[in-house]
């Protein structure tokens, strides 16, 4: 139940910035021993080079809704996963706990121990490396823009499926280019609305790392040669 309080919870959020459209919230409770969550049907279209560069800018705008802290007002999931939300004024101190440092947690107590958590430790003592000409913004966030949580319905994007939270919108970015189904002209419509800083490609794989180490302990050890392959390049 609370998996998808929080999932309605979060497209109310995004739905209120006026931006890109989520399908609409009709219910969410139990019945009997099953829990559900009701969304408005949706006839999806396959997007073209304009729904691209409508999602671009208007991901851009949903992007400028920004709050004082990082973080949300709720716990939520990403995937199967828990994911916290603890309010911060640091992006790194937050990324650092809540992200990167929860799933290798995580990774650890499902048995991947040895060189992920060694690299992963040394990684996180670096982390303010990265962020050292840079100060992101609390950004409203989808939080898991991948190709499968986006299409077209009536000529204009829609997103769903989300794990909402208040971050760096690079995340949002990376996650986009971590497993395709976004093309040229959903990125540089992005970058005409709200350029990129410099630094971005590095923090690109910071943030893909988080996703990957998350279906690493979804999905097994498939993931783990890339999660090491990141880490180290990060070092």
């Amino acid at each position: 139940m609370d998996m998808f309080s929080a999932e309605a919870e979060g497209l109310a959020e995004i739905a209120k910035t006026n931006t890109v459209r989520v399908p609409e919230v009709l219910a969410v409770g139990e019945a009997a021993d099953a829990a559900f969550l009701a969304l408005e049907w949706l006839s999806f279209e396959r997007p073209d080079k304009h729904t691209e560069q409508q999602l671009g800018e208007r991901l851009a705008m949903m992007h400028r809704t920004v709050q004082d802290r990082f973080g949300w007002y709720r716990n939520n999931t990403i995937g199967a996963t828990p994911q916290r939300n603890d309010r911060s004024a640091d992006w790194v101190v937050f990324f650092k706990e809540y992200r990167l440092g929860y799933q290798l947690k995580l990774a650890a107590e499902n048995g991947f121990t040895g060189e992920l958590q060694e690299k992963g430790a040394r990684l996180l003592q670096r982390l303010p490396v990265f962020f050292e000409d840079y100060a992101p913004l609390p950004s409203l966030l989808h939080g898991d823009l991948w190709g499968g949580n986006w299409s077209c319905t009536g000529g204009e994007p829609v997103i769903f499926d989300p794990a909402v939270y208040f971050g760096d919108r690079e995340t949002d970015l990376a996650m986009t280019k971590l497993f395709g189904g976004f093309g040229a002209p959903f990125y540089e419509a992005y970058e005409t609305a709200w350029p990129l800083q410099a630094g971005s490609r590095e923090r690109q794989y910071l943030y893909q790392l988080y996703h990957v180490l998350n279906h690493l302990n979804l999905f097994g050890s498939g993931y783990l040669g890339r999660a090491l392959a990141l880490t180290v390049a990060l070092l």
